[in-house]
């Protein structure tokens, strides 16, 4: 999205220009980058409100965190009463024992838990842990897969070619690196043959959620778990985005194949930044005697601990899943009529408690046949539903929170078929 794509009031264009001046692009993040979006003032349940009187029916969850909605009362209250003694202590308390032991009852496999601050940081120690474990230092990730920003796991495909992502990138990082098509058992099985003894670790998005939303294909996970367990390769999900979004135990409950390694983040904390390393007890056993390092000041502190502990209770004693499915099926639906009253070919695909929106109909099993949408159109129509009160990713993907409703279907839907209107009436134009 451009800052000509989206209609900009003067409050959000005010704190355009002043962020501007101090931030590069104007963000803290390059996900954002592909805004500007209009500046928020505050957030609750499924509802986003801006600084200038505008709301906005929220589809995009703040990337996925808050599968609760905004500001939950039972996770805002339990950060509240933590906070008042303290928030940081270095050192140990309850709150991170709670927290660890309610990741493990929940999720249901895991046996020890190391949290961390990101996404990013936990996978950087799943690599560290399954290498440790193994002996071995190759690794094989998927396109298309996302495993945070840092040099030796992010990829991306320049000019055909599979590598680096970022100017600045160090490509020497990614040697040890297979980059391989996902959901390809044939190809995986070849690799293995070949590479097998040297590998230490397969990691993958359980479910392509970040790129596409794209299911596993049968079979595939238990391939792939088979593999890992034939070649000593330690299998890691990165469950960041799908650990308790698509069930309590994750994708691994899901598609009923574990992992030996798993990160968590997003969704287990109701907002607040946390991640967790998460597996085997004789693999994470190799932090216990430091010999693996694993460090940093803010791991564990009161706040993200109490965050963690609320957002499980509330998730196993008054679970949301099935309003999420209810929800989240009832708008795939509405929003896929609405494309056919306006002859406007829409592909809407994937889970209830997330999503993807594209134009086109191809048959989508990986990165290389996503790309055959019209992605670059869908970010277009994404900008037009944000400027119509719709709150979304240009990326196509559309999250479901437990706060959302009725209400909240009822005016996504009718704001939808506002925009997709005006939008086919250009197209004819």
């Amino acid at each position: 999205m451009t800052t000509e794509q989206l209609r900009l009031d003067v409050g959000s264009e005010g704190l355009r220009a002043r962020a501007l001046v101090r931030a590069p692009g104007g963000v803290h993040s390059n996900v954002r980058l592909r805004g500007p979006h209009p500046f928020i003032r505050s957030a609750k349940g499924a509802w986003l409100f801006g600084v200038d009187g505008r709301d906005y029916v929220d589809y995009l969850l703040g990337q996925g965190p808050n599968f609760l909605g905004h500001a939950p009362d039972a996770v805002v209250q339990a950060v509240s009463a933590a906070c008042e003694g303290g928030l940081l202590y270095g050192g140990q308390h309850e709150l991170e024992v709670q927290a660890a032991e309610l990741v493990c009852e929940v999720a249901g496999w895991p046996e020890m838990v190391r949290f961390s601050t990101s996404g990013t940081e936990a996978v950087q120690a799943a690599l560290r842990v399954a290498r440790a474990a193994t002996g071995r230092t190759e690794i094989v990730r998927f396109q298309g897969h996302y495993h945070g920003w840092v040099d030796n796991i992010l990829v991306g495909e320049r000019g055909g070619d599979w590598g680096v992502a970022s100017d600045g990138q160090v490509a020497d990082n990614l040697r040890p690196c297979h980059i391989l098509p996902w959901n390809d058992a044939e190809l995986l099985t070849a690799q293995f043959e070949q590479y097998g003894s040297r590998l230490a670790a397969v990691i993958m998005e359980p479910i392509m959620i970040n790129t596409g939303v794209i299911e596993p294909k049968p079979g595939y996970l238990e391939t792939v778990r088979e593999l890992c367990n034939r070649y000593g390769v330690v299998l890691i999900f990165d469950e960041v985005i799908s650990g308790f979004r698509v069930g309590l135990g994750g994708a691994a409950q899901r598609y009923g194949v574990t992992p030996d390694l798993a990160t968590y983040g997003k969704a287990f904390a109701g907002g607040y930044p946390v991640a967790a390393l998460v597996g085997r007890s004789d693999l994470m056993s190799q932090l216990s005697t430091g010999a693996v390092n694993h460090s940093g000041t803010f791991n564990a502190s009161v706040m993200a601990m109490a965050a963690v502990t609320a957002t499980l209770t509330t998730l196993r004693d008054r679970p949301p899943y099935a309003s999420v499915e209810e929800h989240g099926l009832a708008l795939m639906a509405g929003l896929r009529d609405i494309a056919a009253k306006h002859d406007v070919q829409l592909r809407v695909a994937g889970l209830p408690a997330a999503f993807h929106m594209s134009f086109g109909d191809a048959d989508v099993t990986d990165y290389r046949s996503l790309q055959k949408l019209d992605l670059a159109r869908y970010e277009r129509l994404a900008a037009a539903l944000v400027d119509n009160g719709i709150w979304l990713a240009g990326r196509g993907i559309w999250y479901v929170s437990g706060a959302h409703g009725p209400r909240e279907l009822d005016v996504a839907l009718t704001r939808f078929d506002k925009t997709l209107g005006e939008w086919a009436l250009k197209v004819e134009r």
